[in-house]
């Protein structure tokens, strides 16, 4: 079984039915059918929630929030080694440092991260990540 890991990027094209919705949709479809395996870092759901704040509402964020819980996908809770797993790719990286959590979290779960953001190029040759565009 496949496992992806969703950052930001991707949860807020699915709710906003933005560009790469349809495949968002497609990937939590096939995690309820048992297909694959989702996840998605605690701090890159917070990401999503003041995200939506900003450019929607906070209404909104709030649907959004309690949606996400509902989804196929496991959120992690982050402990001090992913933390610092996360900096030492933030320190190499030209990447946010929420992007750091959701490529660390790739790495650790032997995952495909989930995104549209071209920052994660700079990660192409960083062992055992692997990203898919949408």
């Amino acid at each position: 079984m496949a496992n992806y890991v969703l950052d930001s990027y991707a949860l807020l094209s699915f709710f906003r039915n933005e560009e790469g919705a349809d495949k968002v949709q497609q990937l939590l479809k096939d995690a309820t059918a048992n297909k694959h395996t989702l996840y998605i870092s605690c701090i890159n759901a917070g990401e999503v929630y003041y995200m939506t704040v900003r450019k929607d509402s906070k209404d909104k964020a709030e649907f959004v929030w309690k949606a996400m819980q509902q989804f196929p996908i496991k959120i992690i809770d982050i402990e001090m080694e992913f933390v610092a797993n996360a900096a030492k790719l933030k320190a190499h990286y030209s990447i946010s440092y929420a992007d750091a959590f959701a490529a660390a979290l790739t790495i650790k779960t032997k995952a495909t991260l989930v995104t549209g953001d071209d920052e994660f190029l700079s990660l192409s040759k960083e062992p055992g990540f692997k990203v898919k565009f949408l």
